[in-house]
């Protein structure tokens, strides 16, 4: 279980302050798709990066399996079990499918056919894309899905991605929401956590949190929280009204 306690950050930017978390505490289930969700702004991305290390609080403790991993760099977390999903997927000039497939399983001579089952996991064909390179070439969509491949690979305890629908066409996108539904099917010992906005994504989850203005708005069960959301001012806030302020 990932258990944060009263986490604070805040940036300084031209002699301002600005509150981005605001004494956040939270506990992410085993074996649990939790969907944090919110209006942009609001400090849901932030959320993610604090938790994979990408960013330290200012204040609190993130407790993980039972061990304060607060002051842990993002190499130490992944070692534990946490994995982490960027916006845009990260590109790799000169590095293969299948070389991004065995450093993340630490397998040196992972087969072609080996890497079958974690890229048909994600709705891609090996033969097709084993010797391609993680550059431009591919699409967003395809990146994304390698990505998430990568992350099955590792098998992490928990696997965090930061708006996965960013930048991703309808087509993708169906195949995305298909990727997440297996994903909570076989979830098993893992835990999932997704940041998002979009009502599809939103369905898919055991739990939803909605952070807003660095705080926890509501946390519960999918049935209880989605309803409060769908079809309300609330929700199209979220997906469009606060979609002009960028996301942090």
């Amino acid at each position: 279980m990932l258990e944060l306690k009263n986490i604070s950050y805040s940036v300084t930017e031209e002699g301002i302050t600005k509150q981005i978390l605001d004494d956040i505490s939270l506990s992410i289930p085993d074996s649990k798709l939790t969907v944090i969700t919110g209006p942009n702004g609001g400090g849901k991305s932030t959320l993610a990066k604090v938790i994979a290390g990408i960013i330290k609080p200012d204040s609190g403790k993130i407790i993980f399996d039972g061990e304060d991993i607060t002051d842990m760099s993002v190499t130490d977390r992944a070692r534990k079990g946490i994995g982490f999903a960027f916006q845009q997927p990260v590109k790799f000039k000169g590095v293969r499918v299948i070389d991004l497939l065995r450093l993340a399983t630490g397998i040196k001579n992972l087969s072609a056919a080996e890497a079958c089952k974690y890229l048909a996991a994600v709705g891609l064909c090996a033969r097709d894309y084993v010797d391609r390179e993680v550059n431009a070439s591919l699409s967003g969509g395809e990146l994304k899905r390698i990505e998430i491949a990568e992350i099955l690979s590792r098998a992490t305890e928990l696997s965090i991605f930061d708006e996965p629908e960013a930048g991703i066409d309808l087509w993708s996108f169906n195949n995305l929401i298909k990727v997440f539904e297996d994903m909570r099917r076989n979830i098993k010992d893992s835990s999932v956590v997704i940041i998002s906005h979009q009502e599809r994504i939103l369905n898919v989850a055991d739990e939803i949190v909605v952070i807003n203005n660095g705080k926890v708005d509501r946390h519960g069960k999918k049935e209880d929280i989605y309803p409060t959301l769908l079809g309300s001012s609330t929700l199209q806030n979220f997906c469009t009204g606060a979609s002009q302020k960028e996301e942090i």
